[in-house]
């Protein structure tokens, strides 16, 4: 397993990978292990860059995310379909696999989700507009939302 650190607008994000794809990349409070990063996760650093930098809005990276349910993968591969600046509901994600009934389990996968920003659970708001539920906080939801779409989600203009 490789990792490696990125210091990011919204906090230290910790990026693991092995030779198939990033495993999990997570915002932490420190930088306790050592860094050993392959490509995959210099790949990684440079499109973090470009993203926070507001000059890319997606990532093509590979991702391995196989020891995860397929309903899991599922959720996440709607995720990654959600457009950069565009939110969409627990219940929209649960159409779209086929059961509005099961918007309960999608946000549980929402929220299990290893890849944070790369596959942008960030994305995914309540029914009713509101920044629900976020692994780091809505705060940092609301930072990620704003450097997409700083017209609906800036704070008096402010982006960080």
């Amino acid at each position: 397993m490789h990792i490696d650190y990125y210091e990011s607008p919204v906090g230290i994000l910790r990026i693991r990978a092995d030779e198939k794809g990033i495993t999990d990349l997570n915002i932490v409070r420190s930088m306790d292990e050592s860094p050993n990063p392959n490509p995959i996760i210099t790949a990684s650093k440079t499109q973090l860059d470009l993203y926070f930098a507001g000059e890319s809005k997606g990532f093509d990276l590979p991702l391995n995310l196989e020891s995860w349910s397929d309903f899991y993968k599922k959720v996440w591969a709607e995720l990654v379909n959600i457009p950069f600046g565009r939110t969409v509901s627990y219940l929209d994600i649960a159409k779209k696999l086929g059961d509005p009934k099961s918007t309960r389990a999608v946000g549980m996968a929402n929220g299990k989700n290893p890849i944070a920003i790369i596959v942008p659970c960030h994305r995914v708001i309540g029914s009713d507009g509101s920044l629900t539920g976020y692994a780091y906080g809505t705060e940092v939801k609301r930072k990620l939302l704003a450097l997409e779409n700083p017209k609906e989600y800036s704070v008096n203009g402010v982006l960080f």
